[in-house]
């Protein structure tokens, strides 16, 4: 899919698609980031975990453009965020949020033409390449079955297809999900995880926040954790999830299996006896 072209930064190597150092954010006063980092590429899926609170959503605002931050970095293909605006960083990445609108009498193929605004004027019609983006993002994120249905009408799961499908018709290089599977049952959680790692598997960079754990390990190449506004650990799912890192970020005892036909799960003790004593 077609974006700015990337600036050469040595021999042999041009710069990351999207780079954030030190980010630090604090909203009413109250610190929210201080130290986060990411980086991302094309052809990776990178999983952006952390307890409730730890500030994933925020790292994926900021980096976005959608949220001000008070320190760090942010740089898209080496330039920083604060030059790019409008239609620029509209046609450098796309977001999907966690909690989309839901606007009444939209159908879905009007909400996927929405994303075709970064790419003509206030005053320019939809062109014939347009609509062929729009139709082609709504096949790849299989919405196309019912492109005359309202928004209202849809399950969860139909819809963050759909905004995934408003995302791919930006033509973008890297996507944004945050929490895409948060409210959705198994099926339509790994019907989008699947949608996710084709879309690296094509090209695209992804950074998904993501509470499950045992997803994030089938799909990301790369994890990063935050804990506290900090990353503290980035690495393969097989570096970063292990048991003393569980135990310290997420307060449990636990252990992540993956087997060799793709499979995922994690084991945590739920329950301890009154008589065992905590682990130090």
């Amino acid at each position: 899919m077609p974006g700015a072209p990337p600036r050469v930064v040595a021999r042999g190597a041009t710069a990351p698609l999207l780079e954030a150092r030190g980010i630090r954010v604090e909203i009413a006063g109250t610190p929210i980031l201080h130290g986060a980092d990411l980086t991302a590429q094309p052809g990776r899926l990178v999983a952006v975990v952390g307890p409730n609170g730890a500030g994933k959503s925020t790292l994926a605002r900021v980096v976005a453009g959608l949220q001000r931050r008070s320190g760090g970095s942010v740089r898209w293909h080496g330039e920083e965020l604060r030059r790019l605006h409008g239609r620029r960083l509209a046609r450098l990445r796309a977001f999907v949020p966690q909690r989309p609108r839901v606007p009444e009498g939209i159908v879905v193929r009007e909400a996927v033409l929405i994303g075709r605004s970064p790419h003509f004027g206030p005053l320019q019609r939809l062109s014939h390449g347009d609509r062929d983006a729009c139709e082609r993002a709504m096949e790849r994120a299989g919405v196309l079955a019912f492109a005359e249905r309202p928004l209202t009408t849809l399950s969860g799961g139909e819809l963050q297809r759909v905004q995934v499908a408003v995302g791919l018709a930006q033509e973008t290089p890297l996507l944004i999900a945050d929490e895409p599977t948060s409210a959705l049952d198994l099926g339509a959680a790994a019907a989008m995880a699947q949608l996710l790692r084709d879309l690296a598997d094509d090209g695209l960079a992804i950074v998904l926040v993501v509470h499950d754990l045992a997803l994030a390990a089938a799909v990301a190449d790369e994890v990063v954790v935050l804990s506290h506004g900090r990353a503290v650990a980035s690495g393969t799912p097989e570096q970063v999830l292990v048991p003393a890192r569980l135990r310290e970020v997420w307060q449990v005892d636990a252990d992540l299996e993956q087997t060799t036909a793709g499979r995922t799960a994690l084991h945590v003790t739920w329950l301890r006896s009154r008589r065992e004593a905590p682990r130090a």
